[in-house]
């Protein structure tokens, strides 16, 4: 979804078990900051037998809140992966302001994937149409991907 990650510098906004910044890695990637706000499931990932690969030095585990975190990155990266919890657990992280802190931490031109699923489909509701105006205002070129239920941007200012 990202393009090709090889050799590229990229960030998982919000870990899990590890799933996302595995397959980064699997692609490639050279350096994955991977970022986790609470403990258990830090500890479900240290746990589970398939999150292992976390544990490889080309991935930089944070634990920490991804919306102070990202305040420590310029244009340091190649790639987001956001994939946050629901929006009604986690609403700050379909935020402008968060957007504009993503777009921030991206190089020019770097490319983001964010996922959004479909909540709210049976009532009517798309909650991609926000995303993609928010992220626009935040200086993305965005289009979203029905088959994997992805926003995909670009940085363009």
């Amino acid at each position: 979804l990202c393009g090709d990650l090889r050799c590229k510098r990229v960030l998982d906004t919000c870990m899990g078990l590890g799933y996302t910044a595995i397959t980064a890695l699997k692609m490639g990637a050279c350096n994955i900051v991977t970022v986790e706000i609470d403990e258990n499931v830090v500890e479900l990932a240290r746990l589970n037998p398939w999150s292992r690969e976390l544990e490889d030095e080309k991935i930089d585990f944070r634990l920490g809140n991804i919306m102070d975190l990202i305040e420590e990155f310029e244009e340091e990266f190649d790639a987001i992966i956001h994939d946050p919890p629901r929006f009604s657990l986690a609403g700050e992280l379909y935020g402008l302001e968060f957007y504009r802190r993503l777009n921030k931490a991206l190089k020019h031109h770097g490319k983001l994937v964010h996922y959004v699923g479909q909540p709210g489909i049976v009532r009517g509701k798309a909650i991609w149409r926000g995303v993609i105006k928010r992220l626009r205002e935040a200086g993305f070129d965005v289009k979203y991907d029905e088959g994997s239920r992805c926003v995909h941007g670009v940085k363009i200012m």
